[in-house]
């Protein structure tokens, strides 16, 4: 097994979730700080995650590892965060937790078809969208009030929301083509 610059790249994405959650519980941080500390980490874990693969395909380095290692890092990191900003009273409970059950539900439908059929679930342009919006939402809260001279919550709220709803459609899409797969 070859270890490559994207796998690297997404066990990086992995290891900074350790970081995420040890910075923002640190006790005698200010809140600002553990914001955006927390903030930083989580850009560099999304920055990463469109890195890895781009990485990966331009310098031929698709590898079974990688292919396995980058959704599951892409869940962690977005659970965490959400995990982090429900617990501490500001990303709202209904898009957080809709957003992480469908996470888990897609992951479970692309392992269920792979071990059925042996064939993937391929990510749509849709999903894709969903995946920038919710990165972008959970930046804009956990940079809320440190980063720039206005409050980002609204911002970020209202982008949450249209992420959980980009969600479930994108979900919906996803329980559909596996139920076309399985006739």
């Amino acid at each position: 097994m070859r270890i490559t610059i994207s796998t690297v790249l997404t066990i990086s994405r992995i290891a900074v979730i350790p970081l995420m959650v040890l910075i923002y519980y640190m006790p005698g941080l200010e809140t600002v700080n553990r914001n955006l500390l927390s903030g930083f980490l989580f850009v560099y874990a999304s920055i990463t995650d469109g890195l890895d693969g781009y990485i990966a395909r331009k310098w031929n380095q698709v590898s079974p590892l990688g292919t396995m290692l980058d959704p599951i890092a892409d869940k962690l990191v977005v659970t965490t965060a959400l995990v982090i900003l429900m617990k501490a009273g500001i990303a709202d409970l209904i898009p957080s937790l809709i957003i992480i059950c469908r996470e888990i539900l897609v992951s479970g439908l692309r392992e269920f078809l792979a071990n059925l059929k042996g064939t993937k679930l391929p990510v749509t342009k849709l999903a894709k969208w969903k995946t920038a919006i919710q990165m972008v939402a959970i930046c804009c809260l956990l940079f809320q009030d440190g980063l720039l001279t206005f409050d980002l919550t609204v911002i970020g709220e209202v982008m949450l929301y249209l992420a959980a709803g980009l969600t479930i459609v994108t979900g919906v899409d996803y329980m559909y083509a596996v139920l076309r797969e399985m006739e």
